[in-house]
Protein backbone atom coordinates (compact mmCIF):
# COMPACT_ATOMS: atom_id res chain seq x y z
CA UNK A 1 0.00 0.00 0.00
CA UNK A 2 1.43 3.63 -1.13
CA UNK A 3 2.02 5.74 1.60
CA UNK A 4 -0.33 9.00 1.48
CA UNK A 5 -0.12 11.96 3.51
CA UNK A 6 -1.93 14.80 2.36
CA UNK A 7 -5.33 15.11 1.25
CA UNK A 8 -8.27 17.60 0.31
CA UNK A 9 -11.79 17.01 1.68
CA UNK A 10 -15.00 18.93 1.76
CA UNK A 11 -17.09 18.53 4.61
CA UNK A 12 -20.65 19.89 5.26
CA UNK A 13 -22.64 19.78 8.30
CA UNK A 14 -26.51 19.38 8.91
CA UNK A 15 -28.68 21.85 8.23
CA UNK A 16 -31.35 23.06 11.57
CA UNK A 17 -34.87 21.77 10.82
CA UNK A 18 -37.77 24.20 9.96
CA UNK A 19 -39.91 25.27 12.68
CA UNK A 20 -43.53 24.17 12.48
CA UNK A 21 -46.34 26.41 12.09
CA UNK A 22 -49.88 24.37 13.77
CA UNK A 23 -52.50 25.74 15.70
CA UNK A 24 -54.09 23.35 18.29
CA UNK A 25 -57.35 20.99 17.40
CA UNK A 26 -59.25 19.80 20.39
CA UNK A 27 -62.54 18.98 21.04
CA UNK A 28 -64.78 21.42 23.25
CA UNK A 29 -61.76 23.94 22.60
CA UNK A 30 -63.31 26.43 20.37
CA UNK A 31 -60.42 28.65 19.54
CA UNK A 32 -57.04 26.57 19.77
CA UNK A 33 -53.15 28.48 20.00
CA UNK A 34 -50.54 27.82 18.46
CA UNK A 35 -48.25 24.48 18.91
CA UNK A 36 -46.02 24.51 16.52
CA UNK A 37 -42.42 23.01 18.16
CA UNK A 38 -38.97 24.02 16.78
CA UNK A 39 -36.66 22.48 14.55
CA UNK A 40 -33.64 20.24 15.69
CA UNK A 41 -30.20 21.32 15.26
CA UNK A 42 -28.14 19.88 12.30
CA UNK A 43 -25.47 17.48 13.24
CA UNK A 44 -21.78 18.44 13.81
CA UNK A 45 -18.97 17.06 12.55
CA UNK A 46 -15.64 16.00 14.80
CA UNK A 47 -12.34 14.98 13.73
CA UNK A 48 -10.84 12.52 15.92
CA UNK A 49 -7.38 10.94 16.41
CA UNK A 50 -6.87 7.50 16.11
CA UNK A 51 -4.04 5.38 16.56
CA UNK A 52 -4.82 2.31 14.18
CA UNK A 53 -4.61 4.41 11.40
CA UNK A 54 -1.38 5.45 9.90
CA UNK A 55 -2.40 7.10 6.23
CA UNK A 56 -4.80 9.47 5.24
CA UNK A 57 -5.42 7.02 2.02
CA UNK A 58 -9.22 6.83 2.67
CA UNK A 59 -9.37 10.53 2.31
CA UNK A 60 -8.27 9.98 -1.54
CA UNK A 61 -11.26 7.38 -2.11
CA UNK A 62 -14.05 9.32 -0.36
CA UNK A 63 -13.31 13.26 -0.22
CA UNK A 64 -16.95 14.67 0.86
CA UNK A 65 -18.46 14.31 4.44
CA UNK A 66 -21.92 15.26 5.95
CA UNK A 67 -23.65 14.97 9.06
CA UNK A 68 -27.12 14.79 9.01
CA UNK A 69 -29.48 17.61 9.10
CA UNK A 70 -31.86 18.36 11.99
CA UNK A 71 -35.88 17.35 11.38
CA UNK A 72 -38.73 19.75 11.11
CA UNK A 73 -41.01 20.67 14.53
CA UNK A 74 -44.53 19.11 14.67
CA UNK A 75 -47.36 20.02 15.88
CA UNK A 76 -48.30 19.99 20.19
CA UNK A 77 -45.11 21.89 20.63
CA UNK A 78 -42.98 18.69 19.52
CA UNK A 79 -39.31 19.90 18.59
CA UNK A 80 -37.66 18.41 15.55
CA UNK A 81 -34.75 15.57 16.31
CA UNK A 82 -31.70 16.70 16.42
CA UNK A 83 -29.17 15.24 13.64
CA UNK A 84 -26.65 12.88 14.10
CA UNK A 85 -23.06 14.04 14.85
CA UNK A 86 -20.33 12.65 12.40
CA UNK A 87 -17.05 11.41 13.56
CA UNK A 88 -14.06 11.43 11.28
CA UNK A 89 -11.29 9.50 12.00
CA UNK A 90 -7.29 10.30 11.17
CA UNK A 91 -4.21 9.34 12.00
CA UNK A 92 -2.63 10.51 14.69
CA UNK A 93 0.19 13.38 13.93
CA UNK A 94 -2.73 15.03 11.27
CA UNK A 95 -2.83 18.72 10.86
CA UNK A 96 -5.64 20.60 8.80
CA UNK A 97 -5.73 23.34 7.14
CA UNK A 98 -7.52 25.34 5.58
CA UNK A 99 -6.11 27.95 2.87
CA UNK A 100 -2.99 28.86 4.88
CA UNK A 101 -4.22 28.91 8.32
CA UNK A 102 -3.72 25.75 10.23
CA UNK A 103 -6.50 25.03 12.46
CA UNK A 104 -5.85 21.94 14.49
CA UNK A 105 -2.86 19.67 14.96
CA UNK A 106 -4.01 16.13 16.55
CA UNK A 107 -1.07 14.43 17.86
CA UNK A 108 -2.95 12.91 21.30
CA UNK A 109 -4.40 9.45 20.90
CA UNK A 110 -8.72 9.99 20.91
CA UNK A 111 -8.08 13.59 20.66
CA UNK A 112 -10.95 14.98 19.47
CA UNK A 113 -12.11 18.62 17.78
CA UNK A 114 -15.13 19.64 16.58
CA UNK A 115 -14.44 21.37 12.81
CA UNK A 116 -17.66 22.16 11.65
CA UNK A 117 -21.07 23.03 13.32
CA UNK A 118 -24.43 22.07 12.99
CA UNK A 119 -27.21 24.76 11.84
CA UNK A 120 -29.58 25.49 14.50
CA UNK A 121 -33.19 24.66 14.29
CA UNK A 122 -35.74 27.12 13.51
CA UNK A 123 -38.37 28.34 16.11
CA UNK A 124 -41.83 27.30 15.77
CA UNK A 125 -44.69 29.47 15.92
CA UNK A 126 -45.62 28.59 19.47
CA UNK A 127 -42.74 30.62 20.24
CA UNK A 128 -43.64 34.11 18.51
CA UNK A 129 -47.12 34.29 20.37
CA UNK A 130 -47.90 37.19 22.26
CA UNK A 131 -50.46 38.91 23.88
CA UNK A 132 -51.28 41.42 20.69
CA UNK A 133 -50.53 38.32 18.12
CA UNK A 134 -52.47 35.31 19.75
CA UNK A 135 -51.97 33.35 16.08
CA UNK A 136 -48.78 33.91 14.89
CA UNK A 137 -48.91 32.39 10.98
CA UNK A 138 -44.70 32.07 10.59
CA UNK A 139 -42.27 29.99 12.10
CA UNK A 140 -38.50 30.11 10.84
CA UNK A 141 -36.36 27.93 8.72
CA UNK A 142 -33.55 26.22 10.44
CA UNK A 143 -29.76 27.80 9.74
CA UNK A 144 -27.65 25.95 7.13
CA UNK A 145 -24.30 24.07 8.87
CA UNK A 146 -20.84 24.91 8.41
CA UNK A 147 -19.12 24.18 5.07
CA UNK A 148 -15.36 23.84 4.73
CA UNK A 149 -12.49 22.56 2.70
CA UNK A 150 -10.14 21.33 4.37
CA UNK A 151 -6.32 20.35 3.67
CA UNK A 152 -5.25 17.34 5.52
CA UNK A 153 -1.34 16.62 6.22
CA UNK A 154 -0.21 13.31 8.11
CA UNK A 155 3.83 14.24 9.78
CA UNK A 156 4.85 11.00 11.43
CA UNK A 157 5.08 10.65 15.31
CA UNK A 158 8.09 8.73 15.91
CA UNK A 159 10.55 9.51 18.58
CA UNK A 160 14.30 9.23 16.43
CA UNK A 161 14.41 9.80 12.88
CA UNK A 162 16.71 8.07 10.66
CA UNK A 163 18.05 10.47 8.44
CA UNK A 164 20.87 9.72 5.77
CA UNK A 165 21.51 9.62 1.52
CA UNK A 166 20.10 6.54 -0.09
CA UNK A 167 21.48 3.27 0.18
CA UNK A 168 23.08 4.76 3.32
CA UNK A 169 21.90 1.44 5.50
CA UNK A 170 18.29 2.95 7.22
CA UNK A 171 16.26 0.29 6.27
CA UNK A 172 18.70 -2.02 7.52
CA UNK A 173 19.09 -0.41 10.66
CA UNK A 174 15.54 -0.28 11.38
CA UNK A 175 14.62 -3.86 10.58
CA UNK A 176 17.66 -5.24 12.91
CA UNK A 177 16.63 -3.12 16.09
CA UNK A 178 12.95 -3.34 15.40
CA UNK A 179 9.87 -6.33 14.00
CA UNK A 180 9.52 -3.77 10.95
CA UNK A 181 10.11 -5.57 7.62
CA UNK A 182 11.48 -2.43 4.97
CA UNK A 183 11.78 -3.03 1.48
CA UNK A 184 16.29 -3.20 1.08
CA UNK A 185 17.98 -3.32 -1.96
CA UNK A 186 21.32 -2.60 -3.45
CA UNK A 187 20.04 0.33 -5.16
CA UNK A 188 18.71 4.12 -4.27
CA UNK A 189 15.37 5.16 -3.29
CA UNK A 190 14.54 2.03 -2.22
CA UNK A 191 12.68 3.18 0.76
CA UNK A 192 9.58 5.56 -0.89
CA UNK A 193 7.73 5.61 2.21
CA UNK A 194 8.33 5.96 6.08
CA UNK A 195 8.44 3.00 7.64
CA UNK A 196 8.10 2.82 11.86
CA UNK A 197 9.36 0.23 14.33
CA UNK A 198 9.72 0.15 18.11
CA UNK A 199 12.80 -0.26 19.99
CA UNK A 200 13.02 -1.95 23.12
CA UNK A 201 15.68 -0.14 25.28
CA UNK A 202 14.87 -2.19 27.90
CA UNK A 203 12.42 -4.81 29.46
CA UNK A 204 10.12 -1.92 30.68
CA UNK A 205 11.58 0.86 28.32
CA UNK A 206 11.10 1.37 24.54
CA UNK A 207 11.42 4.14 21.73
CA UNK A 208 9.76 4.82 18.38
CA UNK A 209 12.26 4.68 15.25
CA UNK A 210 11.15 5.95 11.62
CA UNK A 211 12.92 4.77 8.70
CA UNK A 212 12.53 8.33 6.48
CA UNK A 213 12.80 8.25 2.51
CA UNK A 214 16.65 8.94 1.26
CA UNK A 215 17.52 12.55 1.26
CA UNK A 216 19.49 14.40 -1.62
CA UNK A 217 21.24 17.52 -2.05
CA UNK A 218 18.20 19.80 -2.98
CA UNK A 219 15.49 17.79 -1.55
CA UNK A 220 14.61 21.11 0.75
CA UNK A 221 13.82 22.71 -2.56
CA UNK A 222 11.51 19.68 -4.03
CA UNK A 223 14.49 17.11 -5.12
CA UNK A 224 14.06 13.70 -4.99
CA UNK A 225 11.73 12.52 -2.27
CA UNK A 226 12.15 16.86 -1.43
CA UNK A 227 9.51 17.78 1.16
CA UNK A 228 8.10 14.31 1.09
CA UNK A 229 10.47 13.65 3.38
CA UNK A 230 11.58 16.65 4.91
CA UNK A 231 7.55 16.82 6.66
CA UNK A 232 8.17 14.22 8.79
CA UNK A 233 11.33 15.30 10.30
CA UNK A 234 9.60 17.83 12.11
CA UNK A 235 8.17 15.78 14.83
CA UNK A 236 11.27 13.83 15.64
CA UNK A 237 12.96 14.43 18.90
CA UNK A 238 15.92 12.78 17.88
CA UNK A 239 17.98 12.45 14.72
CA UNK A 240 20.10 10.05 13.82
CA UNK A 241 22.56 10.95 10.92
CA UNK A 242 23.78 7.57 9.00
CA UNK A 243 26.77 7.97 7.15
CA UNK A 244 27.72 5.51 5.15
CA UNK A 245 32.18 4.64 5.75
CA UNK A 246 32.00 3.68 1.90
CA UNK A 247 31.04 6.59 0.36
CA UNK A 248 34.38 8.64 -1.44
CA UNK A 249 33.16 11.89 0.39
CA UNK A 250 31.05 10.86 4.34
CA UNK A 251 31.68 14.53 5.59
CA UNK A 252 30.58 15.94 2.53
CA UNK A 253 27.62 13.51 2.70
CA UNK A 254 27.12 14.90 6.42
CA UNK A 255 26.89 18.03 5.33
CA UNK A 256 24.80 17.78 3.09
CA UNK A 257 22.18 16.29 5.01
CA UNK A 258 22.47 19.23 7.75
CA UNK A 259 22.37 22.05 4.62
CA UNK A 260 19.15 20.37 3.46
CA UNK A 261 17.53 20.43 6.96
CA UNK A 262 18.30 23.65 8.02
CA UNK A 263 16.78 24.89 5.05
CA UNK A 264 13.41 23.28 5.29
CA UNK A 265 13.31 24.77 8.56
CA UNK A 266 15.97 26.66 10.80
CA UNK A 267 15.15 25.01 14.08
CA UNK A 268 16.00 21.28 12.88
CA UNK A 269 19.78 21.98 13.31
CA UNK A 270 20.00 22.49 16.99
CA UNK A 271 17.70 19.27 17.49
CA UNK A 272 19.24 16.48 19.34
CA UNK A 273 21.30 14.64 17.06
CA UNK A 274 23.65 11.16 16.67
CA UNK A 275 26.29 10.86 13.73
CA UNK A 276 26.72 7.16 13.06
CA UNK A 277 29.43 5.70 10.19
CA UNK A 278 27.44 3.01 8.88
CA UNK A 279 28.83 -0.54 7.18
CA UNK A 280 32.04 -0.80 9.28
CA UNK A 281 32.73 -3.98 8.06
CA UNK A 282 33.48 -3.05 5.12
CA UNK A 283 35.86 -0.53 6.19
CA UNK A 284 39.29 -1.48 4.83
CA UNK A 285 41.84 0.40 7.47
CA UNK A 286 41.28 3.33 10.03
CA UNK A 287 37.90 5.22 9.70
CA UNK A 288 37.59 8.51 8.16
CA UNK A 289 38.14 11.37 10.22
CA UNK A 290 35.26 13.47 11.39
CA UNK A 291 32.64 14.08 13.61
CA UNK A 292 31.22 10.91 14.17
CA UNK A 293 30.01 9.34 17.32
CA UNK A 294 30.25 6.23 16.63
CA UNK A 295 30.77 3.59 13.80
CA UNK A 296 27.88 0.50 13.32
CA UNK A 297 27.59 -2.78 11.93
CA UNK A 298 24.29 -3.66 10.89
CA UNK A 299 25.49 -6.74 9.30
CA UNK A 300 27.57 -7.73 11.90
CA UNK A 301 25.81 -6.83 14.94
CA UNK A 302 28.46 -4.04 15.74
CA UNK A 303 27.91 -1.62 17.54
CA UNK A 304 23.96 -1.66 17.48
CA UNK A 305 23.64 -1.93 21.86
CA UNK A 306 25.76 0.74 22.36
CA UNK A 307 23.25 2.63 19.99
CA UNK A 308 20.29 2.29 21.36
CA UNK A 309 21.53 2.50 24.86
CA UNK A 310 22.96 6.21 23.69
CA UNK A 311 19.82 7.06 21.74
CA UNK A 312 17.72 6.56 25.08
CA UNK A 313 19.71 8.13 27.07
CA UNK A 314 19.46 11.12 24.18
CA UNK A 315 15.57 11.09 24.49
CA UNK A 316 15.29 10.85 28.22
CA UNK A 317 17.04 14.41 28.16
CA UNK A 318 15.58 15.50 24.37
CA UNK A 319 12.19 18.03 24.60
CA UNK A 320 8.92 17.34 22.70
CA UNK A 321 9.04 18.90 19.17
CA UNK A 322 7.06 22.31 19.23
CA UNK A 323 3.41 21.55 18.05
CA UNK A 324 0.52 23.56 17.23
CA UNK A 325 -2.47 23.83 19.68
CA UNK A 326 -5.54 21.94 18.57
CA UNK A 327 -8.20 24.86 17.97
CA UNK A 328 -11.59 24.91 18.17
CA UNK A 329 -13.07 26.69 15.63
CA UNK A 330 -16.70 26.22 16.38
CA UNK A 331 -18.21 26.11 20.30
CA UNK A 332 -20.64 23.99 20.40
CA UNK A 333 -23.05 25.69 23.26
CA UNK A 334 -25.27 22.87 25.18
CA UNK A 335 -27.43 22.34 21.96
Amino acid sequence: MNFVDQAVITIKAGDGGKGCISFRRQAFIPKGGPDGGNGGRGGHIFLKADTHLSTLLDFHYKKHYQSENGRPGEGSQKSGRRGADLEIRVPCGTQVFEGETQIADLVKPDESICIARGGRGGRGNAVFATSTNQAPRYAEPGKPGVERTLQLELKLLADVGLVGLPNAGKSTLLSMLTTARPKIAPYPFTTLIPNLGVVRASDYENFVLADLPGLIEGASSGKGLGHDFLRHVDRTRVLLFLIDVTSPHPLEDLHVLKKELRAWKSDLSKRPALVVLSKCDLLEGAAPEGTWTMQISSATNQGLDELVKKLWEMLLKAPMPNSVNPVHPEEIHGT
